[in-house]
């Protein structure tokens, strides 16, 4: 799923990340992004069926099989934060099963195995806080950015 809007204000978050080390800006801004969707997550984990565990979790990586157009729109200079849930020994790999559902399903003799009734749980939460995440993402990068000047400006008295 891709979303298009309009933003204003962020050339100066721009500039102000252009003075910082490519590293630590990519920090900064990751770690802004991640604040603004952990009400994503947390309205998601609140949806999830029968369970009391964080399934969906804010990540800047996903699987190989996952990955799609993202990573090759952008390449490695763009930074992509995912909320969802991982795969792997200790993920949810069904959780793409209870979220999207599955149709019918029948063995190879005929016998009918069943079906799963889609339960949403990302699209809401994404529905319940994307304006205000798109809002408060400004905000949350100039703090992250006085907050590491601050730090750096300190490293630096220090000598």
């Amino acid at each position: 799923m891709s979303v298009t809007m309009k933003m204003t204000g962020f050339r100066d978050i721009e500039k102000a990340l252009a003075q910082l080390p490519a590293g630590t800006a990519k920090g900064v801004a990751r770690r802004a992004m991640k604040k603004e969707l952990a009400p994503v997550a947390a309205t998601a984990n609140a949806f999830w069926p029968g369970s009391s565990d964080d399934v969906f979790q804010i990540t800047s990586k996903i699987a190989a099989g996952q990955r799609g157009e993202s990573v090759a729109q952008g390449g490695r200079s763009v930074l992509n934060m995912y909320v969802g849930a991982p795969g792997g020994r200790f993920g949810t790999p069904e959780a793409h099963l209870v979220e999207f559902g599955t149709g019918p399903r029948f063995q190879k003799n005929g016998r009918f195995t069943g079906s799963v009734a889609p339960q949403p749980m990302l699209q809401p939460a994404w529905d319940m806080h994307k304006q205000q995440l798109l809002e408060g993402l400004g905000q949350r990068l100039w703090e992250e950015i006085t907050k590491t000047i601050e730090r750096r400006a300190k490293r630096a008295a220090k000598g």
